[in-house]
């Protein structure tokens, strides 16, 4: 069964409750809890969707994007990304992610993202 979200989010309560709006959609997602071996999550859960936190602990959501992005393997390296942010962050995070999506935000607004990246 091919992943379809994984989340990069150090905030267990964020990380959660995106699971939880996601999963009532019916997407398949996993947690990764920090920017450490989060480029090596991406590549071994090889997912539809990575959702990446700008703000990590151990490595920043813009180094594991921008290694993502540089990846040899064209299909992983084109692997969409939605950076979740804090207010006033967004123009630096939008130069390399398809989306991004200021916190806090609203459970519709996260919803209507996800499933325009995906469908």
């Amino acid at each position: 069964m091919m992943l379809d979200i994984l989340m990069i989010e150090d905030e267990r309560n964020i990380a959660e409750a995106v699971r939880f709006i996601l999963g009532r959609d019916g997407w398949r997602l996993r947690l990764h809890p920090d920017g450490e071996g989060g480029i090596e999550a991406i590549r071994e859960n090889r997912p539809r969707l990575v959702i990446l936190d700008l703000m990590l602990p151990n490595r920043s959501g813009t180094e594991i994007l921008a290694e993502l992005r540089s990846d040899p393997d064209p299909a992983l390296a084109s692997t969409p990304v939605l950076m979740l942010t804090a207010r006033g962050e967004t123009a630096a995070a939008a130069e390399q992610a398809d989306a991004v999506l200021a916190k806090p935000f609203a459970n519709q607004d996260l919803r209507d993202l996800v499933r325009r990246m995906l469908e």
